[in-house]
This record gives C-alpha cells, structure tokens and sequence, in this order.
C-alpha cells in the first residue's frame, strides 16, 4: 500500500468538509441562490426547508437547467431545479468513502450529518485538492469510461475499487476499475 493511499484511508470527512452549510429556501430564485454562492465562494447552496435538507442546487445545475435553457434566473425557483434527496454521509466516515459514494450516484458533493444533522458539504474538488495525483487518475477513468464499448480496452493506472490495491493494470468492468486478480476472481465466479 503506497503512503499516500494510506493516508487517505485515514483522513475523516470531518476534517476536509466544509463548513457551515451554506442554504437557501425552496422558493428562492435562482438569482439569490447565485449571489449566495458568490458572496459565500461556494459551489453548491443546500435546499433546505422546516430544518430539512431536500436537495442541492450546484453551479452546474444552473448551468444545464436555467442559462443553457435561456431561462431568466429570477423567474427559477431554487426547487424547479434542484438536485433530490441530498446524498450524505456521516462526518465520521473516510473521505475514500465519500468519493466512492459519490462515483456510486454519479455525483460531485454529499452533505455530511453528525447525529443525524447536517453540517457540512464535501466536494470531490475537496478531496482530489487533498491528492493533487488522484486528477490524473481520476481523468484517465474518465477517459476509458467515456470511450465507448466498440473503443479497444486499455489498462489504467490507479487503485482496484474491489480490493483497494494500486494496480497499473486497471481495467472497466461493470462500471468498476479492477485489477487483473480481481477481473479473474469475478470471471471465475461468473462461469
């Protein structure tokens, strides 16, 4: 296991969320919740109502669903376009689980709770900031998914999603990164 796998297997949510949760109501406009991620230097605003986190409202999100659509963000309602339920994670749980969760939805921030309450937001810009070489990782799964079925398969470097070992023999299988063992074991179990 290489020190810098280690040690993300060490660092909990809690320490590299962030903090408080920034939140806007399910009524506001999408102009308001923009100037609250402006002011606040954030990329998400939690939808939040009676003290009950809904959904999230990302800068993407405003992209896809209010500028490229030619909407005017003053008539948008934060709740028309956010994104429902808000995945979370408890504080106490390590950031290599809180990415996987995160590749798991398909997403790129959880709200993180702490008996049972809200109290931050990680980001995948979080944890990657954390391992500056997880991006070159990261991008070329990316790239490999992104290819297509009829692309010929190539082999990645990174760690194994099943067994969590460093492998320059990664390859997708199932939507997963798996070394050659681990390819084996599920080939065997499969006959």
């Amino acid at each position: 296991m290489s020190f810098e796998h280690s040690i993300s297997l060490s660092i909990k949510v809690r320490e590299v969320m962030t903090s408080p949760v920034i939140s806007a109501h399910p009524e506001d406009n999408i102009k308001d919740v923009s100037k609250k991620m402006v002011e606040s230097k954030v990329g998400s605003v939690i939808i939040v109502k009676d003290d009950k986190p809904l959904g999230v409202v990302t800068d993407g999100d405003i992209i896809k669903k209010v500028v490229s659509m030619d909407l005017t963000p003053s008539s948008v309602m934060a709740s028309q376009i956010m994104t429902s339920p808000l995945i979370t994670i408890k504080a106490e749980s390590y950031i290599m689980d809180a990415a996987k969760l995160m590749n798991k939805y398909g997403i790129k921030r959880l709200g993180v709770t702490y008996k049972n309450e809200l109290v931050g937001v990680i980001s995948m810009t979080d944890i990657i900031y954390l391992f500056p070489g997880l991006m070159d990782v990261a991008s070329e799964k990316m790239s490999v998914a992104n290819s297509g079925k009829g692309a010929a398969k190539k082999y990645i470097s990174g760690y194994c999603d099943a067994c969590g070992q460093w492998s320059d023999f990664l390859m997708e299988v199932d939507g997963r990164f798996l070394c050659e063992e681990c390819r084996e074991e599920i080939g065997e179990s499969r006959s």
